[in-house]
C-alpha cells in the first residue's frame, strides 16, 4: 500500500533507465524517486500535519517532572510527553543526561552491537547543455578500490530539463570509506576524482563538485532481537527505532515506522 500510494502521486516511478551491473532480485521491483529521495520524506511530513523544525542538534535527554527535557546545541531546552529517536544507533549512545543511566546494561550491549558501513558520496554538477556520453544511466563498479557506483542522476531519474544541467553522483566502496574516514576531505575528493577520470575519461569538467562524508551509510548489522524498535523508558515514553533496527532500505524504514507507531499508540 505504501508503494501504491507513492506511485499514484508520482513520488516514485518504476526504474526504466539502464543500470549496468544491477542485481535483479526474483519477484522484486526497482523504483526511482524523480524528485530525489527527500521527496518521499517531505510527502509523509506533509501528510502528517506536524510542525517540523530542522537543525535542532539534540545533545541531552533528561527526566523533568514526568516529562522529557530535551536540550540541543543552540536554543533553550524543551519538554515533551514522548520522545522517539531514529538517528543512527551510535548517535543514540552519544546522548548525555539521564538517558545514560536509563538505558539498561543489556540494552546498551545490544545497541553497541549494531554496525554501519561508511562511504563518501561525490556530486558533480554541470552547466546546461553539457553532454555525458555513456551508454548507461548508472553503473555498479566491481573492480575499482575506490568507486562502487556511478549515476548520471538526471538520466537515472528520467528527467530532462532545459534549465538545469546534468549531474553525476559517485559512491565509494565500503573499504575506501573505512580507510579514509578521518582523512582530509580535499584529499579524499581529489582521490575519488582521479579514479573517476580513469573509469569515465569522457566526462566533461564539472562546474562544481561536492564531497560528502557518509559516516553511517548502511546498516551492516542491526540491533539484535529488537524488530523495528526498542523501548528505553515507558512512563514517559522514550523509544528508539529506524533502519538500525531493521535494514537500510525503504522496506526496512517502513517496517520500523510501523513498529514505532504501534508501540507509541499502545502507550498513549
Amino acid at each position: 500500500s505504501f508503494y501504491e500510494e507513492l506511485l499514484s502521486h508520482g513520488i516514485l516511478k518504476p526504474l526504466s533507465a539502464h543500470v549496468e551491473g544491477l542485481v535483479e532480485k526474483e519477484g522484486g521491483c526497482d523504483y526511482v524517486a524523480p524528485r530525489c529521495i527527500s521527496s518521499v520524506v517531505k510527502y509523509y511530513l506533509q501528510q502528517s500535519g506536524a510542525d517540523v523544525f530542522y537543525e535542532h542538534h539534540v545533545t541531552h535527554i533528561s527526566l523533568r517532572d514526568g516529562k522529557w527535557e530535551v536540550s540541543r546545541k543552540m536554543g533553550s531546552p524543551e519538554l515533551f510527553d514522548v520522545v522517539i529517536l531514529t538517528m543512527p544507533v551510535p548517535q543514540i549512545l552519544q546522548l548525555q543526561g539521564d538517558i545514560v543511566n536509563i538505558i539498561k546494561e543489556r540494552q546498551k550491549q545490544k545497541l553497541e552491537s549494531a554496525s554501519y558501513s561508511s562511504r563518501y558520496a561525490l556530486g558533480l554538477f554541470y552547466e546546461v547543455g553539457a553532454q555525458i556520453d555513456v551508454p548507461w544511466a548508472a553503473k555498479y563498479i566491481t573492480d575499482n578500490p575506490c568507486i562502487r557506483f556511478i549515476s548520471i542522476d538526471n538520466k537515472k531519474r528520467n528527467i530532462e530539463s532545459p534549465e538545469v544541467g546534468p549531474s553525476v553522483v559517485v559512491h565509494t566502496t565500503v573499504t575506501f570509506g573505512r580507510e579514509h574516514l578521518d582523512s582530509d576531505p580535499a584529499e579524499v575528493q581529489q582521490l575519488i576524482l582521479s579514479h573517476l577520470e580513469s573509469l569515465v575519461p569522457s566526462l566533461p569538467k564539472a562546474a562544481s563538485v561536492k564531497c560528502q562524508k557518509w559516516r553511517y551509510s548502511q546498516v551492516t548489522k542491526a540491533v539484535p532481537n529488537c524488530p523495528g524498535q526498542m523501548i528505553l523508558h515507558t512512563q514517559p515514553l522514550l523509544i528508539c527505532g529506524g533502519d538500525g533496527f531493521t535494514c537500510s532500505n525503504f522496506d526496512g524504514c517502513i517496517e520500523s515506522a510501523m513498529s514505532l507507531a504501534e508501540a507509541v499508540k499502545f502507550h498513549l
